[in-house]
C-alpha cells in the first residue's frame, strides 16, 4: 500500500495534487496571473519563433499547446512553459540543416527522450552538470541572440543573416550604412519602456507597454520600419491545423544528437526555472514529473506546428508575481493567447520588427544572468577555464560540442580537486590538540541548533545532497549549522550549493552557519565573494565556536 501511494506521489502531476485545496478565491488568483502572462508571452513568442527562422504564428501555436501541457501534466505549481531563447540558435541550427520536417521531427524525438528521463528517475541527474558549463553555454546563448537582433533593431537592409556569429557580424558591419533611423528609434524607445517601466510599476509588464506603444507610433505616424506584416504577410486567425510530421527513417539516425541537444537543454532550463520558481513561492517541484510534463509537451508541439518548449523563467516569475497559486493560471496563460489568436491576429502584422529585436535584446541579458557569471569567474581558475571554453565553443561552433568539452574539462578538473585534497601527515600532539575543539562528542548541542555533516567532496554531481536539510526545513530549529570537517574539497557548483541553501535556510526565518572547513575547501570558503553571501561573522573556524555564534544569536533574537 505504501509503494503504491509513494509511486502515486511520484507520478502524479501537480495540477491533480492541487485540486484538493482548490477554492474561488484561488481561481480569481490564477485568472488573474494568467491573462497577464499569456499577454506577456505573446511578444515572446514570436520573437522566439522569428529568431529561430519560422514565422511568428508557430511561436504562438507552441506557447499555446505545450503552455497548456506543461501546465497540466508538470511536476511545479507555477511553471510556465513555451518557446525561449534557449532554443532559438539550436533550432535556427536544425533548420538550416534538416528543415522544418526535421525540425518537427527532432522536437518529437527530444520529446521522446525527455519522457524516458522523467520515467527512470534522471531528473536529478540533471544536476550533475557543472555550474561553469551551464553559465557558458547560456551566456553564450544570450550573446548569439542579440546578436542576430541587431539587423531588425537597426533596421539594417539585409537580405539573409548569415549563421556563423564571425560571419554575421562582418556582414553586419559592412551593412552599416543601410540603417534606418525610424527602427532605430522605435526599437531605442522599445529598449527604454521595457527598462524602465517595472522602476515605475512592478505589476504592469514592460513588454506589453513596449509592444502597444512602439506599434501603435509606427501605425500612427505612417513610420516606413518592417513590420510582421511586411516580412511575413501577418498572422492567421483561427485555430492551429493539425499534421503530423513527415517520418522517414533515413532521418532519425542524423537527428538523434541534435534530439539529445534539445533534450537535455530542455530539461536544464525547466528544471533551473522550476528551482527559482520554488524559491520564490516556497514550494518544491517534482523533477521526474517535471521531465514527463515536458516531454508530453514537446511530443505534441510539431503536431501544431509548433518549435520545441521547456520552462519560461521570465514568464514563471511574472506568473508569481501575479499571484499564481496554481498550475491552472498556466493553462489560463495558453487559452488566453488562444483568445488573442482567434480574435486579434490581424492587428499582429503592425507590430515592427525593431520593437521584437528590442523585446529580445532584453531577453537576451537577462538570461545570461551576467552578474551571476561575475561571481562565478572570481571563485577559481579552474572554474574560469571551463566558463571559457564553453562560452567560446557555443559562439564559435555549436552547442553539442561546448557542453561535450565543457563536461570533459570539468570531470578532468573534478578529479584533480579530488587528487589535491588527499593528504598524508602524521599525527603529532599538535595535530591532536588543534583537532580538539572539532570534536562533537564532548560538546553539548542546545535545542535550538541542528548540526548536518558533510562526509566526502561537495563537487558537482553530489552538490545536491544538500536538499536533504531543505526537505527537513519545516521541522528543524532556529539555528542550522552545516558542519565542514569531513568535507574534503568543493568546487564552484557545491559553492552555490551552499549559497542557495542559506538563502533558503534565512528565508524561513532561520540562522545558519558554516563551521570546520580543513585548509583546501577552506581557501574557497574563505573567499570575499562567498562570504558577502553567508556572512563572515557566519563562516566559524571550529564546532565550537559555531555554538558560541549560534548563542548569540538566539540571545539577541
Amino acid at each position: 500500500m505504501e509503494l503504491s501511494q509513494s509511486v502515486f506521489q511520484r507520478f502524479t502531476p501537480k495540477s491533480i495534487l492541487c485540486l484538493k485545496n482548490y477554492t474561488a478565491r484561488t481561481f480569481a488568483a490564477d485568472l488573474a496571473a494568467g491573462i497577464t502572462v499569456g499577454l506577456v508571452a505573446l511578444p515572446l513568442a514570436m520573437a522566439f519563433a522569428i529568431a529561430s527562422g519560422l514565422s511568428p504564428q508557430a511561436g504562438i501555436y507552441c506557447a499555446v499547446v505545450t503552455g497548456f501541457l506543461i501546465s497540466l501534466l508538470g511536476g511545479s505549481k507555477v511553471q510556465i512553459g513555451g518557446p525561449t531563447g534557449a532554443f532559438v540558435v539550436v533550432v535556427y541550427g536544425i533548420l538550416a540543416k534538416h528543415g522544418v520536417h526535421g525540425l518537427f521531427l527532432c522536437t518529437m524525438m527530444a520529446g521522446v527522450f525527455l519522457v524516458i528521463m522523467g520515467l527512470t528517475g534522471m531528473g536529478r541527474a540533471v544536476q550533475f552538470i557543472p555550474r561553469p558549463v551551464v553559465m557558458g553555454f547560456t551566456n553564450g546563448i544570450a550573446v548569439l541572440i542579440a546578436s542576430t537582433q541587431i539587423r531588425d533593431f537597426f533596421g539594417l537592409r539585409l537580405e539573409h543573416s548569415p549563421g556563423e556569429f564571425f560571419a554575421r557580424m562582418k556582414e553586419l558591419a559592412e551593412h552599416a550604412g543601410t540603417l534606418s533611423w525610424q527602427a532605430t528609434a522605435v526599437g531605442a524607445a522599445s529598449l527604454g519602456i521595457i527598462l524602465l517601466t517595472p522602476r515605475l510599476s512592478k505589476r504592469v509588464p514592460g513588454y506589453i507597454v513596449a509592444l502597444v506603444a512602439g506599434t501603435a507610433a509606427a501605425a500612427l505616424l505612417h513610420l516606413p520600419v518592417e513590420t510582421i506584416g511586411t516580412r511575413f504577410g501577418g498572422i492567421p486567425a483561427g485555430l492551429p491545423h493539425v499534421q503530423m510530421p513527415e517520418f522517414h527513417l533515413a532521418m532519425v539516425l542524423p537527428l538523434i544528437a541534435p534530439a539529445m541537444t534539445v533534450a537535455m537543454l530542455g530539461a536544464i532550463e525547466s528544471l533551473m526555472s522550476a528551482v527559482v520558481a520554488d524559491s520564490m513561492c516556497g514550494d518544491r517541484h517534482n523533477p521526474n514529473m517535471e521531465l514527463i510534463g515536458q516531454g508530453v509537451a514537446n511530443i505534441v508541439s510539431p503536431i501544431f506546428g509548433g518549435l520545441p518548449a521547456t520552462g519560461a523563467i521570465a514568464r514563471t516569475a511574472t506568473n508569481i508575481r501575479s499571484g499564481g497559486k496554481t498550475p491552472v493560471s498556466g493553462m489560463i496563460h495558453s487559452v488566453t493567447l488562444l483568445a488573442v489568436l482567434l480574435f486579434a491576429a490581424p492587428l499582429a502584422k503592425y507590430i515592427p520588427m525593431a520593437v521584437l529585436a528590442a523585446i529580445l535584446f532584453v531577453v537576451s541579458y537577462n538570461m545570461g544572468q551576467w552578474a551571476e557569471t561575475v561571481r562565478l569567474l572570481r571563485v577559481n581558475k579552474s572554474a574560469v577555464a571551463v566558463w571559457l571554453v564553453t562560452f567560446g565553443l557555443t559562439v564559435m561552433a555549436d552547442l553539442t560540442t561546448a557542453v561535450e568539452v565543457g563536461m570533459v574539462l570539468a570531470a578532468l578538473t573534478f578529479i584533480r580537486n579530488v587528487a589535491d585534497s588527499t593528504s598524508v601527515s602524521p599525527v603529532t600532539r599538535d595535530y591532536i590538540l588543534t583537532g580538539r575543539p572539532h570534536v562533537l562528542h564532548d560538546k553539548r548541542i542546545p535545542d535550538y541548533v541542528e548540526v548536518f555533516s558533510v562526509q566526502g567532496a561537495l563537487l558537482f554531481g553530489a552538490a545536491q545532497k544538500l536538499e536533504i536539510i531543505l526537505n527537513s526545513l519545516p521541522k528543524l530549529p532556529k539555528v542550522v549549522v552545516l558542519r565542514l570537517r569531513g568535507m574534503s574539497a568543493i568546487d564552484s557548483t557545491g559553492l552555490g550549493a551552499i549559497e542557495d541553501l542559506a538563502a533558503r535556510v534565512r528565508a524561513s526565518g532561520r540562522y545558519f552557519l558554516l563551521c570546520g572547513a580543513k585548509e583546501h575547501p577552506s581557501k574557497m570558503i574563505h573567499q570575499p565573494v562567498f562570504q558577502e553571501k553567508i556572512g563572515r561573522e557566519n563562516i566559524c573556524a571550529n564546532i565550537q565556536e559555531a555554538l558560541n555564534r549560534a548563542a548569540e544569536l538566539v540571545g539577541e533574537a
